[in-house]
């Protein structure tokens, strides 16, 4: 499994942006390999992205689709004061769940 891990900042007025998002989402949970995602927003308007994939095979399928690539394109020229992408594989996972009363 693989995680990536997208830190961005929008600029002042990102018209458009949710919209796409929203699409973008769409997309990536229909599309084989998907497993998660989850955004989180700093105090500093600084945004973390989640996302797990499968492997690399299906990370490369979202990464090369025609629709995800416009949307990385606006996001250059119109979205993003900056943005980082980070991809990790996952080594170990434990989980605990509270039991229902």
């Amino acid at each position: 499994m693989l995680v990536i891990l997208f830190r961005s900042k929008l600029v002042d007025d990102p018209q458009g942006y949710k919209e796409m998002a929203d699409e973008m989402l769409a997309l990536g949970k229909s599309m084989p390999g998907f497993i998660d995602f989850k955004s989180f927003t700093a105090a500093d308007g600084e945004r973390l992205s989640v996302a797990w994939w499968q492997d690399e095979a299906t990370l490369t399928q979202w990464r090369e689709n025609m629709r995800h690539r416009a949307a990385q394109d606006a996001g250059r020229s119109h979205w993003y004061q900056y943005f980082k992408v980070e991809v990790a594989q996952v080594m170990r996972t434990s989980e605990f769940t509270r039991p229902q009363k």
